[in-house]
């Protein structure tokens, strides 16, 4: 017996929805949003976040955690939406990540 039903799709997690290539997260105005660069490779990565193409500033605001690991965004707001990248390179290569964050509230 088969436990598979046909025209079953797999769900993506909630809060992530799929267009085109490049995932988009939801955030909540005045919530916090932690994205994470899938970094499990050995030797540890070097991580880079980008923002709409430039180098990540840090601030108050926005932290990165955990070596590059997490990006945390405290206290979302409008201006916070836009496409976001991480790449993590190490001697054996990089992997890259990208994400698009729309903030809605």
């Amino acid at each position: 017996a088969h436990s598979d039903s046909p025209g079953m799709c797999p769900t993506a997690p909630s809060g992530i929805v799929n267009v085109g290539e490049i995932p988009v997260i939801t955030a909540v105005a005045g919530g916090q949003l932690i994205l994470e660069c899938p970094e499990d490779s050995e030797p540890l990565s070097h991580i880079e976040w980008h923002w709409e193409g430039s180098p990540l500033q840090e601030d108050s605001h926005r932290q990165v955690l955990a070596e590059g690991r997490f990006l945390q965004i405290q206290a979302v707001e409008a201006v916070d939406g836009g496409e976001y990248s991480c790449r993590a390179t190490n001697t054996l290569g990089d992997t890259s990540l990208r994400l698009r964050v729309q903030v809605h509230g």
